[in-house]
């Protein structure tokens, strides 16, 4: 973290000061929890992050720094958010459970697709969702997939 003070060697310019990073040797009490602060933020930002974006804010000096490149990273602009959508739809729409993969790890990987469209803006219903998981079993499970559909009804 940077903690800055005047710089009274220079004019000011329209009534503004001109700032400088402070020494660490002409920090006071306040300075040192500022950066003590800072680093607590910055541990616990580092410590939530996937290594993928991880890497992308490794190089940021400051917590406001990390932030706001997480803003940047994160909402995008309006096509990135379209496209972003239309990616998870079409995860969605051809969400099949796969040879050898369990119920759980197909539960897994629906439930995060749901929580993607979700955050993108897009809600299906319970009933959406339930039906799309029974579609999306394979063969082998037609048996039981018919023993529910009969309990409906």
């Amino acid at each position: 973290m940077k903690i800055l003070k005047a710089n009274t060697t220079v004019a000011r310019t329209e009534g503004a000061l001109h700032r400088i990073e402070k020494p660490r040797d002409e920090w006071i009490a306040e300075d040192k929890k500022k950066s003590s602060l800072d680093n607590v933020a910055k541990d616990i930002m580092y410590k939530t992050l996937d290594k993928v974006i991880f890497s992308k804010i490794k190089m940021c000096r400051t917590t406001k720094e990390i932030w706001e490149k997480l803003i940047h990273l994160c909402k995008g602009n309006e096509q990135k958010k379209e496209n972003k959508l239309s990616v998870a739809v079409q995860k969605f729409d051809n969400i099949k459970k796969k040879t050898g993969e369990s119920m759980t790890e197909y539960d897994e990987r629906v439930s995060s697709i749901i929580n993607e469209l979700n955050a993108l803006g897009k809600v299906h219903s319970h009933k959406e969702v339930a039906l799309k998981v029974v579609r999306g079993l394979s063969k082998e499970w037609d048996v039981k997939t018919m023993a529910m559909r009969n309990l409906r009804t």
